[in-house]
C-alpha cells in the first residue's frame, strides 16, 4: 500500500510539473512538444480548443484501443497519468502571466520542466499515454523498437505544427523537446539508459516466470554454486530499459524479499528487444 501511494504522489507531483512547462513556459512562447500533446497544443492554437480537456479525450481513445499491450500495472498507473495530466492542464490553463518573453529560455526550461514531470511519471512505473501507446502498438504490428517508434512519432507532430508554429519556433521546439528527453533519461536511470540485472534467489524459477511473462523481457538462467557451501544456485541475467527498474525491484521483493540483487551499469546494449 506504502507503494502505491508514493507512485501515485510520484504521478500527481509529476503531472503537474509537466502541465506547469506547458501552460506557462510551451505555450506562451507558442512552442509545441512531440506527440499526442503536441497534437492537442497545436489544436490549441488553431481552433482555441483546451490543452486539457482534448488530451484527456485523445488519450481515452488510445487506451481503448492500446490496453492488450499494457500490462494492468502500468494500465492502471497509465490511466492515472492521463487523469492528472489533463487535469492539471486544465486547472492551470490561463492562469499566469508568461514567465519570460525569451523563446529559447522558453524551450529550454519547458523541455526541462516537461522532462521532470514525465520522468516522475516513468518512476511509478507508468506513463503519459500518448506516444507510449502508440510506440507499443507499433511495435507489435511492426516490429520497430519502442525507442525509434516514439522518436519517428514525435518528429512526425512537431513537423506538422511548424505549418502552425513556423519553421523557427519549430526549431525551437525541437530544442526543448531534446532536452526533454535527456532530463526524463537523467531522472528515470541517471546518466545510462540500460541496466544489467544480477539476481540470485532460492525462487529463481517463479522470478524468471515473472520476468519473462509480466515484464515481456528475456530473462537468462545460469547455473552455478556458492564458493563456501558448494550449494548449486540459478542466476538470473536480464537486461531491461528505462522505466522498467522500478517494476523489476518490485517483483524481485514479492517473490523473494531476501533475494541477492546486482544492478550493472550498461552504457550501450544490441541485440533484440533493444536499439540496433
Amino acid at each position: 500500500m506504502k507503494e502505491h501511494v508514493k507512485n501515485v504522489l510520484l504521478i500527481i507531483i509529476g503531472a503537474f510539473i509537466f502541465a506547469v512547462g506547458i501552460n506557462y513556459l510551451a505555450i506562451p512562447s507558442k512552442l509545441s512538444e512531440g506527440g499526442v500533446i503536441g497534437l492537442t497544443i497545436a489544436a490549441y492554437y488553431y481552433f482555441g480548443w483546451s490543452p486539457g480537456i482534448l488530451n484527456f479525450i485523445a488519450n481515452a481513445l488510445l487506451i481503448v484501443v492500446g490496453y492488450k499491450v499494457l500490462d494492468k500495472r502500468t494500465m492502471l498507473y497509465t490511466i492515472l497519468g492521463i487523469i492528472f495530466c489533463s487535469l492539471w492542464l486544465y486547472v492551470t490553463e490561463n492562469t499566469m502571466r508568461p514567465v519570460t518573453q525569451n523563446t529559447l529560455l522558453a524551450a529550454i526550461f519547458a523541455g526541462l520542466l516537461v522532462g521532470i514531470g514525465i520522468g516522475l511519471v516513468f518512476l511509478s512505473g507508468g506513463t503519459t499515454g500518448g506516444s507510449a501507446i502508440i510506440a507499443r502498438l507499433v511495435n507489435k504490428v511492426f516490429g520497430i523498437s519502442l525507442g525509434n517508434a516514439m522518436l519517428i512519432f514525435d518528429i512526425i507532430v512537431i513537423c506538422l505544427s511548424a505549418f502552425i508554429i513556423g519553421l523557427e519556433n519549430t526549431m525551437y521546439t525541437f530544442i526543448a523537446v531534446y532536452i526533454g528527453a535527456r532530463t526524463v533519461d537523467f531522472i528515470v536511470d541517471g546518466l545510462n539508459t540500460k541496466r544489467a540485472i544480477t539476481i540470485i534467489s532460492q525462487n529463481s524459477e517463479i522470478l524468471a516466470d515473472k520476468i519473462t511473462k509480466d515484464m515481456k523481457r528475456g530473462c537468462t538462467v545460469l547455473h552455478g554454486h556458492g564458493a563456501y557451501t558448494k550449494e548449486r544456485k540459478e542466476v538470473l541475467y536480464v537486461v531491461i530499459g528505462k522505466q522498467e527498474l522500478m517494476r523489476l525491484k518490485a517483483l524481485v521483493q514479492e517473490a523473494d524479499p531476501e533475494a541477492f540483487l546486482v544492478i550493472h551499469e550498461v552504457h550501450e546494449v544490441l541485440g533484440r528487444g533493444f536499439s540496433m
